[in-house]
C-alpha cells in the first residue's frame, strides 16, 4: 500500500449538514460514516456533541458501531470568555463524545474576538491556549480550526500568528487555516500557508476552504502546493452558503494531477458511487455537471467530439472515467451524428440503419422530443424486435365538482400476444391512472413488472407564448433497484405525452432488464413470466 502524503478530513456531517435543504437523521449521519470510512477517508468529522441531541446520539451509536480504519471527530469551540476549560459545557461535551480526535475553532481575526465574543484579545489567546491544554490532559488528539484566519492575516497578520502561537502552546497537534468566508484568491492562500509553515516548523498544517468565490478547490490545491498536508472539505461540495471545497474534485485532482495519494490504493474508483450514496442519502438530486463524478462528467454531445473519441479517448477526456468509477456517455441529438450512434450502440446498427436514425432523432427533437436525457427511448428507436406489448385504445376520465378532489379513471385496450385485454384503473391523478391501468392489463402475463418503480415525472413546457396550447415535454425516470432509466414523451397534450413517456418506460423494461424479446403467448408468456 501506498503511503499517503496527504490526509482527508471530511466535515460532511457537521459543515455540510449546514447547507438549505439539508437535514439527516441520525441514522443518516452514521451511514454516511460508514461508507465514507469504507472509502478510506481517515477523518470524519461526526457534529458538534452538546449542541444538539442528535449529534449526541450519533456518537453514542460510533460507541457501538466504531469506525473502520477512521477516526471519529467530535468538533466543538474553545471555551467561553471568562470560563475556565474545566466549568465549559462545551470542553466536557467534546470528552464525553469519547472520540480520539477533537476538532476546536477558535477565533484567529481580532474584529470577531472584539465584536464578535465581545472580549479582548488577550483573554481569547487564553481561551485558545486553556482549551486545547484540558484536551490534551485527557489524551485527544486536538485539531486546531483557525477560524477565519486567512481574513484576520489580511486585517491583523500578527495577531492570527498570535493565536496560531497559543494553540500550538496548547500543544495542538494540526493548525488548520480555515477561509470562513470563502473569499480568498488562491495565491493569497498559497503565500499564508507559506508564511504560517515557516512560523511553525515541524507543525502539521491543514487547509479548511468555503466555496463562496467558486474557488474551493483551487484554494485547497494551491494550499497543499505551499505546505498543508490535511485536506478538510465534503462530498459534492455541500456546505453553508455556497458550500465546502469539494471533496470529489480535490481528490481525484491530488492523485491524478498531483501525484498525491490521499485515498488507499483502489479506492478512487469508489468515488462516484460515494458521491451518489451521499446525495441520496441527503435526499438532493445529484449535481449532473459535478466535475469526475457527475452523470455529464464525461457525457459527450457534438458529433465532432464522439468522432475523435472512437481513435483515442484522450482527444476529449483529461483522465478516464473509469479511474474515478464513473462512465463514459455517449448523447444523441439533432447536434450529433452517425458516431455518436456508433458509439452509443456499437454494431447493432448498420451504416444505413444509422443514418436513418439520426433523421428520426433530428425529426422527433423538431417536434418536442429529447433523447439526450431519456436514453430509454432512444434504445427503443433502435430495438429491431416485436414489442412486448400493443396499445390499441386509451381513455382517460377526469371528474369532480369545483373546489372538491378530483377522481381520476382510465380505461385501456392492450394487445400481448394473442390476447386483448381490456380493463380499466384509478388512481390519484391521471398518470397514476394510466399507470395502475396499464399494469393490471401486463401483469398476468409479466409479473417482472412488479420489480419496477415509477421514481420520478417531470413536465417541460417548451413554447411559453403558445400558453395552454404549447408542446410540453414529459420525462419519466423509472428504476429497478439496480439500475435507472428515463422516458420522454411530447405533444401538446400532456396526457399523450405522458402515455408515451410511460409506455416506455414498461417497454424499455422488458425488453431490456426483463428480457422479454416478443409478445409473450402461450410457450412465450411461461418463458417471459420466468424471467
Amino acid at each position: 500500500m501506498r503511503l499517503l502524503a496527504i490526509t482527508l478530513y471530511d466535515t460532511t456531517l457537521r459543515d455540510g449538514s449546514q447547507r438549505a435543504g439539508i437535514s439527516y437523521s441520525c441514522q443518516d449521519k452514521v451511514r454516511i460514516a460508514h461508507r465514507l470510512a469504507d472509502l478510506g477517508i481517515p477523518y470524519i468529522e461526526g457534529g458538534w456533541p452538546g449542541s444538539n441531541p442528535k449529534d449526541g446520539e450519533f456518537f453514542r451509536i460510533l460507541k457501538e458501531r466504531p469506525l473502520r480504519g477512521a477516526k471519529a471527530v467530535a468538533f466543538g469551540s474553545t471555551c467561553r470568555a471568562g470560563n475556565a476549560p474545566e466549568e465549559d459545557a462545551t470542553l466536557r461535551a467534546l470528552l464525553e463524545a469519547e472520540t480520539a480526535v477533537v476538532a476546536l475553532f477558535g477565533k484567529s481575526w481580532d474584529y470577531h474576538v472584539t465584536r464578535g465574543l465581545g472580549t479582548t484579545l488577550e483573554e481569547n489567546l487564553r481561551m485558545i491556549r486553556e482549551s486545547v491544554a484540558y484536551l490534551k490532559r485527557y489524551g485527544r488528539e486536538v485539531v486546531y480550526d483557525a477560524e477565519h484566519l486567512f481574513d484576520g492575516f489580511r486585517h491583523n497578520p500578527e495577531y492570527a500568528l498570535a493565536t496560531l502561537r497559543a494553540a500550538v502552546a496548547g500543544g495542538a497537534d494540526w493548525l488548520v487555516l480555515c477561509d470562513t468566508n470563502g473569499g480568498t484568491l488562491p495565491d493569497r492562500a498559497a503565500e499564508v500557508v507559506r508564511r504560517v509553515a515557516a512560523e511553525f516548523p515541524g507543525v502539521r498544517i491543514g487547509i479548511h476552504a468555503h466555496d463562496d468565490a467558486g474557488l474551493g478547490v483551487a484554494v485547497t490545491l494551491a494550499a497543499v502546493q505551499a505546505g498543508a498536508t490535511m485536506v478538510q472539505g465534503t462530498i459534492n461540495g455541500y456546505g453553508e452558503r455556497c458550500g465546502n471545497a469539494n471533496l470529489c474534485a480535490i481528490i481525484p485532482n491530488l492523485q491524478l494531477k498531483m501525484g498525491l495519494p490521499c485515498l488507499p490504493d483502489g479506492k478512487l474508483a469508489e468515488l462516484t458511487a460515494a458521491s451518489r450514496f451521499v446525495s441520496e442519502v441527503a435526499n438532493l438530486p445529484p449535481w449532473d455537471a459535478q466535475p469526475y463524478v457527475g452523470r455529464n462528467a464525461f457525457a459527450h454531445k457534438a458529433g465532432v467530439h464522439v468522432s475523435a473519441l472512437l481513435k483515442d479517448p484522450a482527444m476529449y477526456e483529461h483522465v478516464p472515467p473509469e479511474a474515478v468509477g464513473n462512465e463514459r456517455r455517449v448523447l444523441i441529438s439533432d447536434v450529433g451524428g452517425r458516431s455518436n450512434l456508433i458509439a452509443a450502440f456499437g454494431d447493432r446498427l448498420s451504416p444505413g440503419e444509422a443514418a436513418a436514425l439520426i433523421q428520426q432523432v433530428k425529426e422527433r427533437e423538431s417536434r418536442g422530443f429529447q433523447y439526450e436525457g431519456a436514453e430509454a427511448s432512444l434504445a427503443l428507436l433502435t430495438y429491431k424486435g416485436r414489442p412486448p406489448f400493443e396499445v390499441l385504445g386509451v381513455k382517460v376520465m377526469v371528474t369532480g365538482a369545483s373546489g372538491g378532489p378530483a377522481e381520476s379513471e382510465v380505461a385501456i385496450k392492450v394487445r400481448v400476444g394473442d390476447r386483448v385485454v381490456h380493463t380499466a384503473a384509478e388512481g390519484n391523478g391521471p398518470v397514476h391512472a394510466m399507470d395502475r391501468a396499464l399494469r393490471k392489463a401486463l401483469t398476468e402475463v409479466y409479473p417482472q413488472l412488479a420489480r419496477m418503480d415509477l421514481l420520478d415525472y417531470k413536465v417541460r413546457v417548451l413554447e411559453g407564448s403558445q400558453g395552454t396550447g404549447a408542446v410540453v415535454r414529459v420525462l419519466i425516470e423509472s428504476g429497478d433497484g439496480l439500475e435507472r432509466w428515463s422516458t420522454v414523451g411530447a405533444s401538446t397534450n400532456i396526457l399523450e405525452a405522458s402515455w408515451q413517456a410511460l409506455t416506455d418506460s414498461l417497454a424499455y423494461f422488458l425488453v431490456f432488464r426483463a428480457g422479454v424479446t416478443a409478445c409473450a403467448d402461450g410457450a412465450d408468456a411461461a418463458e417471459a413470466a420466468s424471467g
